[in-house]
Order: C-alpha cells, then sequence, then structure tokens
C-alpha cells in the first residue's frame, strides 16, 4: 500500500546506485507497487517530424512530459526516462489525477503549440502483471547531484504498446490549455562530435531470449564503452556551446505561460541575454555560480539509461562503432537481443531546470539527426 505523498516515499526509499555497468542486477531493482500507474507519452509519426529536420521539437515534446508532470507533483520525485521522441514515468495513486491532468494538458500544447500530434495513456501496473509482466525500477546516480529511474521486467514496453493500440488512452485537454512547463529550456547548441560520430544505440531482448544471455550481452556492450575517454560521454567538460539569442528561443517562448506570445518571446529573448551574459564571463550572481552550474550540466547529462532494453548517445570513435556493430550483429544473430544504430555529427540538449540554484536539474541528451527515434526505426526494421 502507499501512503499520502507515496510517490517519493516509495521511489526515494529505494538505494542509489553508482556504477553504470552493474545496472542488469536484478537485486538493485524494486517492483512498483500494485497500485501504481505508468504514464507513457510518445509523438506520432516523429519518423516524418525527423524527416522534416524538427528534432528540437520533437525532443522538446518528449521533456515537457517530464517537466509538467514534476510541476504538478510539486517537484516530488518520481520515477521517469525520457525516450527522444517521448517519456515513460511511474505515480502514485495519490498523485494519479495530478498526472493525467497534466499528460492531458501536455498533449494539447504540443499540438497548438509545436505542431506534433502526441499519444498519452496510463496503464494500471495491476494490468502489466496480469500479462505476466512486471515493473521493477531501480535508481542510478551519475553524480552525487541525482538519481534517475532506471526500468525492468517487460512491463514498461508492454504499456507503449497498449498505447499505440488506443487502450488506456488519457483524453487530451481542451485546445489552449497550458500545462506548467517551469524550468523547461534548450538554449545550448548542438554539441558537436569531438571523437568522429555521435552514435545513438537502443539494444532490447529478442523474443524468448535468454535472461542471462541478455545481461552478458549488456554487461559487455558498457563494458566496451567504459573503455572509451569518459565513457563516451557527449557532453565535452567545458559544457556545451552557447550562443545568443539561443536557437531554441521559440520552443521556451511557447513553453512560458502568461501574455501573447510576442510579450513572451520578448521576456525569454531578454532573460536569455542575461543568462548567456552571466555564462560567458563567468559572473557570480545570487548564489549561482557559472563554473559550478556548468560542472553540473556535465555531471548531470543522461547520455545512457534503461528501460527495458539499453539506451545511450555516445560520441565515440569508427574503432568502439565497430566493436559494438560486431557484438550486438553476433547477438542478433543468436536470437538474444534485437538493436538499432543510428549514425550522426552531433548530439543535443534540452534542460529541465526548476531552479539553477539547485543541483538537481536534468540534462536529457539525444542525437540531433534523428537521435533515439531514428536508431528506434532501425530497430523496427530488424526481425522480432
Amino acid at each position: 500500500m502507499t501512503t499520502p505523498g507515496g510517490s517519493d516515499k516509495f521511489y526515494g526509499g529505494i538505494p542509489v546506485f553508482r556504477g553504470f555497468g552493474s545496472l542488469m542486477d536484478p537485486a538493485l531493482y524494486s517492483p512498483l507497487p500494485d497500485d501504481w500507474s505508468i504514464g507513457v507519452a510518445d509523438i506520432v509519426e516523429s519518423t516524418r517530424a525527423i524527416a522534416e529536420a524538427r528534432y528540437k521539437a520533437v525532443n522538446m515534446a518528449g521533456a515537457a512530459v517530464i517537466a509538467a508532470i514534476t510541476n504538478a507533483l510539486e517537484g516530488r520525485e518520481f520515477p521517469f526516462v525520457f525516450g527522444g521522441d517521448g517519456a515513460s514515468f511511474a505515480v502514485s495513486p495519490d498523485d494519479l489525477e495530478r498526472a493525467r491532468d497534466a499528460l492531458a494538458a501536455t498533449a494539447i500544447w504540443v499540438k497548438d503549440d509545436l505542431n506534433l500530434v502526441m499519444r498519452v495513456a496510463l496503464v494500471p501496473v495491476a494490468a502489466v502483471r496480469a500479462q505476466g509482466l512486471d515493473v521493477r525500477v531501480a535508481r542510478f546516480g551519475p553524480s552525487p547531484n541525482l538519481s534517475y529511474a532506471m526500468f525492468s521486467g517487460g512491463g514498461l514496453g508492454w504499456a507503449e504498446a497498449a498505447m499505440k493500440r488506443g487502450e488506456f488512452a488519457v483524453q487530451v485537454a481542451p485546445s489552449g490549455t497550458q500545462p506548467d512547463l517551469t524550468g523547461l529550456s534548450c538554449r545550448f547548441e548542438e554539441i558537436p562530435s569531438v571523437r568522429g560520430l555521435i552514435l545513438s544505440v537502443l539494444v532490447v531482448p529478442a523474443r524468448g531470449a535468454d535472461a542471462s544471455a541478455f545481461r552478458k550481452l549488456i554487461e559487455d556492450v558498457i563494458a566496451l564503452v567504459e573503455r572509451s575517454p569518459d565513457a563516451g560521454r557527449p557532453v565535452p567538460p567545458g559544457g556545451p556551446p552557447l550562443r545568443w539569442p539561443p536557437a531554441g528561443v521559440e520552443f521556451e517562448a511557447r513553453a512560458a505561460r502568461g501574455g501573447s506570445l510576442f510579450k513572451r518571446r520578448a521576456f525569454v529573448l531578454a532573460h536569455t541575454l542575461f543568462a548567456y551574459a552571466v555564462m560567458r564571463f563567468g559572473i557570480s550572481v545570487g548564489g549561482f555560480v557559472p563554473k559550478t552550474y556548468v560542472q553540473q550540466v556535465v555531471e548531470n547529462s543522461d547520455f545512457r539509461k534503461y528501460d527495458d532494453g539499453l539506451r545511450m548517445i555516445l560520441d565515440c570513435t569508427g574503432e568502439l562503432e565497430r566493436a559494438l556493430t560486431q557484438r550486438l550483429a553476433q547477438a542478433a544473430s543468436a536470437g538474444i537481443a534485437r538493436y538499432g544504430l543510428h549514425r550522426q555529427d552531433a548530439a543535443m540538449m534540452t534542460c529541465f531546470t526548476p531552479s539553477a540554484l539547485r543541483s538537481d536539474h536534468v540534462h536529457f541528451i539525444d542525437g540531433a539527426r534523428g537521435g533515439y527515434a531514428s536508431a528506434a526505426t532501425a530497430l523496427k526494421a530488424t526481425p522480432a
């Protein structure tokens, strides 16, 4: 049973693990309570949007889900994962209606302001377990600043498939409804590869695959990556490039609340100019230290995660790409896994910073020329 405010009580009680290489250890994962629900959201025809070079809009839509739910829950911790063209999360029954309202508002905002169509659904954990699957969650700490959720058990994948079949749908809010997206921004520029290429990686178990063989594969892949500089992190030590006006100014203006779009755009331009000057010249303002913030941006970037499959955005050499491709192709031919890879020249970052004075701001990483969505298209083209 959950307690009032059970979202942070259950999730906050799960110990944080630090070594990414141990993420396949089942002991790290705790089953979600039966009365919880899984939220899923994705962009319909994201492949077409990406073909039209609308990567930033697609990423903004996925990150908006997490921002809207976080703000609706007044900043309480809950498990979530960013998927590039969507997001998944889990909430307690106490938070279910707030999450439903935030999802409904986000879906219509994505349509009204980003001209994209977003599917949204809330799936009871009990419905997942009725299928013989599970939803288990772990907390990975990439830095001392914060932790990210990792999901296992197959339930997240089933929930997403159910959403695509039209099941458990959340009714979209009326046009003009605005979610609270405070803290959502995309002020950094694209991050060019310095090692050769940015590689988007998706690896999921093949149907009927042996669990121990799949675990061994994921551990092998992570070990390959860990040997590369900074484990393939695409965000350089000095942080992503920053210019003014930022490329994402229009999206940030559309995410803001209050007043006409013209007024919001003017406010965002002025605000980002001030922020750019502070960052560019390293000016400490009211407890905000630019150098510390940039270090946290680097450490808090979610360039690798696990949600019923391994997701990574890597800045890697051609040699590492070939080694990964060889190992994954071998696993696919043995019926252990299915995988999708997508190569591009840069990564991109979408930020959720409710307070720049706190260290737990979150930075979502994707490839800048298709990213996870294009890797998923490659994965779908492989036999199940």
